[in-house]
């Protein structure tokens, strides 16, 4: 469907037997893209009516960044998106989409579209919440399904519909990698080989800085069951090294800062450790920015944070731009 008419006169004749679901993309699709259509097709049942739209927003795309090159691969994307579930893929022109030219009147992201990739790509976030209020307007649906790959645009969305009233669902679906662990993304496709082998340490950072987190964890559940671990962090440790426990006597200090709550430094240190081997590599990953964050704000955690947390990155590799993130929870063992 190419125009808003097409798309107009695809729901009047589909009817309201259930609901409606939109899966937003700007096209070079791949398994990521089909796992949300798979899931929004699951969510709304065989009545439903799930729209999937191609778009390669202009808006989005900052001086020097790759609208111009930005795969544009139409056939593949409906023969992908119709396999997954879709009953329409709207795919209008720039024209269609902004017939006005450039919109006057946008959405502004606020200082939570300032941070993170709001500072590496200023007006990203406003060109993309202008986009998908438009889109939603155009597609009335009861859920709207994004991949949390894209874990600030996510929570941008979420705050714009609560914030602005949108009368929709906001679906997170949780991110896809290839079996050597890279998150699935339209801009994979530009990696040499020599580069894909770089990139894999963003998600290595991740899953570093996961298994750290996680040994913290049973480390304070370790130390806050001994006896005598009511008094000072110190004396846990202190406790766990005469037990003769070799992992915890090594790390003392970890098992002290566990005790107490305190680690987020250590999780985020973990990640770094992968990222600077990865800076000495051939090619090299060039870091753009690695943040543990409050989902809610994007904010950086406190070191005694308790709760849910993203650890997001994000780097170039040759002319690539990659983004990656890992959702955490400090405090699990409590």
């Amino acid at each position: 469907m190419p125009t808003v008419e097409d798309l107009r006169d695809a729901a009047a004749r589909h009817g309201l037997p259930g609901r409606n679901a939109v899966v937003m993309t700007m096209g070079a699709l791949h398994d990521g893209h089909a796992t949300l259509i798979r899931t929004a097709r699951e969510r709304v049942g065989a009545q439903g009516f799930v729209v999937v739209t191609v778009f390669v927003n202009p808006l989005q795309f900052g001086a020097g960044e790759d609208l111009d090159r930005y795969p544009r691969t139409l056939e593949a994307d409906l023969e992908l998106a119709f396999d997954a579930g879709a009953s329409v893929v709207f795919a209008p022109s720039v024209d269609e989409v902004y017939p006005g030219g450039e919109p006057q009147v946008r959405i502004t992201a606020g200082p939570m579209g300032e941070r993170l990739e709001g500072a590496s790509r200023p007006g990203h976030f406003d060109g993309m919440l202008t986009v998908v209020a438009k889109l939603l307007h155009l597609t009335s649906p009861d859920l709207a399904f994004f991949g949390q790959k894209d874990a600030q645009q996510l929570a941008l969305i979420r705050r714009m519909a609560r914030d602005l009233n949108f009368p929709v669902e906001i679906v997170g679906v949780e991110t896809v990698r290839e079996t050597d662990g890279l998150a699935l993304s339209s801009r994979n496709r530009y990696l040499s080989a020599g580069e894909r082998r770089t990139a894999l340490a963003l998600s290595g950072a991740l899953f570093a800085a996961r298994e750290r987190l996680a040994a913290q964890e049973a480390l304070r559940a370790r130390a806050t069951s001994l006896p005598g671990a009511q008094g000072r962090a110190e004396n846990r440790a202190e406790a766990l090294s005469r037990l003769g426990e070799a992992r915890a006597a090594a790390d003392a200090h970890a098992v002290a800062q566990a005790a107490e709550g305190r680690g987020a430094e250590a999780v985020r240190a973990a990640a770094r450790t992968v990222l600077d081997d990865a800076a000495k590599a051939d090619p090299p990953l060039a870091l753009d920015y690695l943040a543990l964050v409050d989902p809610a704000d994007f904010t950086d955690v406190a070191d005694d944070h308790d709760g849910e947390a993203v650890l997001a990155v994000a780097a170039r590799v040759g002319t690539t731009r990659l983004i990656d993130n890992i959702p955490l929870t400090f405090g699990a063992s409590k």
